[in-house]
């Protein structure tokens, strides 16, 4: 019985990992996107409450870029500046991407170390597969997809592997990995490209060696030290969270070092090295001049350094948004959990002590967390398999069929909010955008407009089409005057908007906008035309909700009843 519900939790999961649905910006923005290709696009940054253009950058960057000297030009208002990275390797692809403020700071606080083998090592084989078959470029569709497929595989792989080594009774361990595949953070967040999903695969398999090492009491294990060192310094500059789920299981292992030295030895060496390796690569990719020893030595990069200085200042956290002490607690775990987050308030009556090791890592891992002002569900991922893999269901049978009734529902919902709905038309759009540009749909169209939805993937957009290519521009959450305004200046007039000049301007906004309507419906009688290109339904808006303004049935009706998100063309309105 337990063979079969495996196998359709592994169906699920794989369906949700090839589902587009869009979770957080960070996603694509700390992974993929940062690698992918080809580096076209102008930014435009809006100022709140102000739509003309206040400052405008383009940045240039050919391929992922492993020893690059930049070029940057003066900036002027309303012009332009433009940095030109050399890489000496070759691009993967020619796709357009933009970097984040985490890569492109004068103190960048985000590794590329560890983007090579997660996404870029698959990236050229897919492309060297490709081209061996005689066909063009890859599409981003297929590279999306590929990486989709995988993140399952690495969550299917290594993520069940590791829960079936962490719990040592055979009847535990086949309830515990049956119960880490059923959650819904398993199909959705473990299924996409965070690097919280790394992370948490790092954190479950360092929390392996450890276990290894402690059982190995007769030999030094220099095998898998070696392997730890690698695994810590991967995953520091990764994400510098984690060393705070590895801070108390690690200090089982000074009672065997003491016994073991060259323990000891293999672990600082292998650590040295890979931390070596890992500085190397970053100082490579940001440092503006030819890489060299002097270069390496006089300023190197140290990313996680740079990360834990900016996260130590309040200030800095206060941009991304401050929350109280108990977030992580009391909001993030029950929101991860669900029903087995009471089950963990209950298991401690049931847990041999000590506590197993995945869980001493869990908590711990979570209170030091909390110590960071700024805490999203997301942080804890790695603890949500640790968490589920040792508690234990009711042993009551009425209680247990409650709770299995309660969990199945919980993550069915969540699951297909997170996993299919939410802002699942961005990516769909994005990649039909690209498309259309090739087929010359958007011939005349300068600029796509997204409004009320993340910040849209750029390398999603297909760069065969060379330099000049369409402009995204991102205006977030301004107010509908504001991007009217705007419009209607990109519009300039009916002559332009009949296509005779570079006045067709393409809207991606939500259907659930209902400011919109004034325009989208079918008496218009202002100066732009709303023509519909295309309309994604699988999408759901969660930031749009105001229940304070319309009330929880009325915005319940507007953003689930007119769910979806649609592009339109827009141009001057002739006939009026």
């Amino acid at each position: 019985m337990w063979r079969r519900t495996y196998l359709l939790l592994i169906l699920v999961r794989l369906y949700f990992a090839l589902s587009p649905s869009y979770i957080h910006p960070d996603e694509n923005f700390q992974g993929p996107e940062v690698i992918a290709g080809k580096f076209t696009v102008s930014l435009r940054l809006l100022k709140r409450g102000q739509v003309t253009v206040e400052y405008m950058f383009a940045i240039s960057l050919v391929g992922a870029c492993m020893n690059c000297a930049p070029r940057v030009t003066p900036v002027t208002s309303e012009g332009s500046a433009s940095l030109t990275i050399n890489n000496r390797l070759g691009k993967i692809f020619s796709f357009p991407h933009h970097l984040t403020w985490e890569f492109t700071s004068s103190e960048p606080i985000r590794s590329v170390f560890p983007l090579w083998p997660v996404y870029g090592l698959p990236m050229v084989i897919l492309r060297w597969v490709w081209t061996e078959t005689g066909k063009e470029e890859v599409a981003p569709r297929i590279v999306y997809y590929t990486l989709r497929a995988l993140m399952f595989i690495l969550s299917f792989v290594l993520e069940d592997w590791a829960i079936h080594e962490l719990v040592p009774s055979p009847q535990q361990r086949t309830a515990a990995v049956v119960f880490v595949a059923s959650s819904y953070v398993t199909w959705t967040y473990q299924t996409h490209t965070f690097s919280n999903s790394i992370e948490t695969l790092i954190v479950l398999w360092s929390l392996v060696l450890i276990q290894r090492i402690l059982a190995n009491r007769q030999r030094s294990s220099v095998f898998s030290s070696s392997l730890l060192g690698i695994l810590l310094i991967f995953g520091i500059f990764n994400r510098i969270t984690f060393p705070a789920f590895l801070l108390i299981p690690g200090l089982y292992l000074i009672p065997h070092v003491i016994r073991k030295p060259i323990t000891l030895l293999a672990l600082t060496l292998s650590t040295l090295l890979a931390a070596l390796v890992a500085i190397i690569t970053d100082t490579s990719f940001y440092s503006r001049l030819s890489f060299s020893l002097t270069n390496l030595l006089r300023n190197p990069t140290i990313a996680p350094l740079n990360s834990l200085l900016y996260n130590s200042q309040s200030s800095n956290l206060a941009l991304h948004g401050l929350h109280p002490p108990y977030q992580h607690f009391l909001v993030n775990l029950p929101l991860l959990l669900g029903p087995a987050y009471l089950l963990l308030l209950a298991s401690p009556t049931r847990i041999s002590f000590p506590p197993p090791l995945r869980l001493i890592s869990a908590l711990s891992g979570t209170a030091f967390l909390s110590l960071i002002t700024h805490a999203e569900p997301r942080f804890l991922l790695p603890a949500v398999p640790l968490i589920l893999s040792s508690i234990r269901l009711p042993r009551s049978k009425i209680l247990l069929r409650y709770f299995l009734g309660a969990w199945i529902v919980f993550n069915a919902a969540l699951g297909v909010l997170m996993g299919m709905y939410h802002q699942g038309g961005v990516v769909p759009m994005q990649i039909w955008l690209g498309q259309q540009g090739e087929r010359g749909v958007l011939e005349g169209v300068g600029k796509v407009l997204w409004w009320r939805t993340y910040s849209p993937p750029m390398w999603l957009m297909d760069g065969n089409r060379g330099e000049g290519g369409v402009e995204t521009v991102d205006l977030m959450g301004n107010s509908v005057e504001e991007v009217m305004e705007l419009v209607k200046r990109l519009v300039g007039g009916c002559r332009t908007g009949q296509g005779n000049g570079p006045g067709l301007v393409v809207l991606v906004a939500p259907k659930s906008s209902v400011e919109l309507d004034r325009w989208t419906g079918g008496d218009v009688e202002g100066e732009c035309v709303f023509e519909e290109m295309w309309s994604h339904r699988l999408h759901l808006n969660l930031d749009d909700l105001e229940f304070e303004r319309d009330g929880v049935w009325a915005t319940l009706k507007r953003v689930i009843g007119r769910r979806g998100l649609t592009a339109w063309k827009i141009k001057g309105n002739c006939e009026r």
